[in-house]
């Protein structure tokens, strides 16, 4: 699959206090959701305004099908990018109707066709039956699917997403963000997500690239980076896990509070590890050593699932179970790992 957009070292600051953001690579495939992801003040909407071109790039560079559109020595404008933008507010007209917001960028087609293509578009986004309607009797998942219409309708090569979907509630929240991917995967278009939501990036993108204090830590399909994350931030970032030191002696198992568990690699020396709650289960102690046996503190049950807090010799475990794994608040449990435990860089 080739690249479609290529950022270089791109490096951004406003002020004396260090880049927002700091020198991040990534690319961008055709017929890719992409999502960059992270907290707030990361730098990930400074990066996401740098490739729109409504901020200046300090280093590095961005291209879209080869041809430059940002460095220190150049700057493409713009409306001259062919890139498509979703505000986190939607930005419609409020005075324009629908169909009068989506033709409203037409200004390559003339203007006796706009308003028969725009509601070509509306009709892919499902508004069709709403084009004669004020932005203003529209709900907030109709008003995010006008302004995907009016981003998609000039053809962009790329379209941005700015936390499109932040101002909906949960559930309305669920269904258009199927509904977005849905149309920009039938559409055949690539699309830059930046969010801090972390199920919404797991769900919607097809690779993530994880964002902390300007630079990218992790870049990989959902999968990889929850499942193996390289840093004790991605890996806290991308929901509960439990974090542990041990000595690791050169192979592929260590000796830890939970017993001996296995390890995603070989190491040897002091290790920084991570596994996930989902990753352990609790059984009831059987001849196991004292120090083997550990106490349920809490217990949180989710219908499907619970979740139990435990503490083993003086450190606490989340362990995530199917709700038949029955156990309450004082019983003695003993922890164990289905899978293996993820190294992280740094060790610290």
């Amino acid at each position: 699959m080739k690249d479609l957009l290529r950022v270089t070292n791109l490096t951004k600051a406003f002020d004396e206090t260090g880049p927002v953001v700091d020198g991040i690579d990534f690319e961008i495939r055709e017929n890719e959701i992409f999502a960059l992801l992270g907290p707030s003040g990361c730098g990930k909407t400074t990066s996401l305004r740098l490739i729109a071109g409504f901020e200046r790039a300090d280093k590095g560079s961005v291209s879209l099908e080869g041809q430059l559109l940002e460095s220190p020595d150049h700057h493409t404008a713009p409306q001259d990018r062919g890139i498509g933008f979703v505000f986190q507010d939607y930005a419609l007209f409020p005075h324009l109707s629908v169909i009068d917001n989506v033709a409203f960028g037409l200004t390559d087609i003339p203007k006796h066709k706009r308003h028969v293509y725009a509601e070509e578009v509306l009709c892919r986004t499902g508004m069709g039956d709403y084009q004669k309607r004020s932005p203003n009797e529209l709900s907030g998942g109709q008003q995010q699917r006008v302004a995907l219409a009016r981003a998609i309708a000039p053809k962009p090569k790329l379209v941005l997403l700015d936390e499109p979907f932040s101002n909906l509630d949960a559930m309305l929240r669920e269904t258009t963000r199927k509904e977005v991917r849905a149309i920009l995967k039938k559409g055949g278009m690539s699309a830059l997500l930046v969010t801090h939501d972390q199920e919404e990036a797991l769900s919607f993108a097809d690779r993530i690239a994880v964002m902390n204090n300007g630079k990218i830590e992790q870049v990989g399909t959902p999968e990889e980076v929850y499942y193996n994350p390289k840093t004790k931030f991605v890996a806290q970032f991308l929901g509960r896990t439990n974090i542990f030191h041990a000595d690791a002696t050169g192979g592929s198992e260590v000796r830890t509070s939970l017993g001996t568990m296995r390890l995603n690699c070989n190491a040897c020396g002091k290790i920084l590890c991570s596994i996930r709650p989902e990753h352990l289960t609790l059984e009831k102690p059987a001849g196991q050593q004292p120090e083997e046996v550990g106490t349920v503190v809490a217990r949180e049950f989710k219908g499907h699932d619970i979740t139990y807090h435990v503490e083993l010799n003086g450190e606490k475990y989340l362990v995530h179970t199917d709700n038949r794994v029955i156990f309450e608040p004082n019983d003695s449990v003993v922890i164990k790992p289905l899978e293996s435990a993820v190294i992280l860089e740094g060790g610290n």
